[in-house]
């Protein structure tokens, strides 16, 4: 009877430690590979560090990158404690043994040196003249007045129930609107030009 107890005792601790190796197993461990969360950690304080760097760099653009770095560094990535030695001038240049690891790949470049604006692919549009192929009514058309009294008559017309009258209607007020302010530019390039020209010879 000794023997039945000694053994099932065996057994009963053999099923608790296998079964607490197996909920271990299945519950506290990743199905990554072991090196993985070493890469995970190693990732996530590059761009944490990163994110630190790009944050004081926005609050103080004459700062260089690598001085930046020296300074979180001397503080363990404290960004408030590096803020505030920077704005006390307690700055200490990097010794020059001190090379900062170089930036991702995907890390955006410091605020301190201006981009260029990216230059847009979609072609350059016409402008309005040409778009809507009025030089003929431009080199046709007299005189603002005519034009300026057609709006107004046309303007006082009642609303149309035909869709073609009241497209054709609106395509004329564009058309005699885009040719108004093309009268009115060149009026004030005139003026312009002849104020120019009055102030030049004075």
């Amino acid at each position: 009877m000794a023997e039945e107890e000694q053994v099932s005792f065996t057994s009963l601790v053999f099923i608790v430690v296998l079964g607490g190796l197996a909920i271990r197993y299945l519950f506290f461990t990743s199905s990554t590979a072991p090196g993985a969360p070493r890469t995970r950690d190693a990732a996530a304080s590059t761009r944490a560090r990163e994110a630190a760097v790009e944050r004081i760099q926005q609050m103080f653009p004459q700062l260089d990158r690598r001085t930046v770095l020296w300074e979180l560094q001397r503080n363990s990535g404290n960004v408030a404690a590096t803020t505030e030695r920077i704005l006390a001038g307690n700055l200490n240049a990097p010794p020059t043994s001190f090379q900062p690891p170089p930036p991702p790949p995907s890390a955006t470049p410091p605020s301190s040196t201006p981009q260029p604006a990216k230059a847009t692919s979609r072609p350059a549009e016409p402008d309005l003249i040409t778009r809507y192929k009025l030089h003929d009514r431009l080199n046709n058309d007299t005189g603002s007045s005519s034009s300026a009294e057609g709006v107004e008559t046309r303007g006082k017309k009642a609303w149309s129930n035909n869709r073609e009258e009241r497209q054709s209607a609106l395509q004329r007020r564009r058309d005699d609107m885009i040719l108004a302010a093309r009268r009115n530019m060149e009026a004030k390039i005139a003026a312009e030009k002849a104020t120019a020209s009055g102030s030049g010879s004075a």
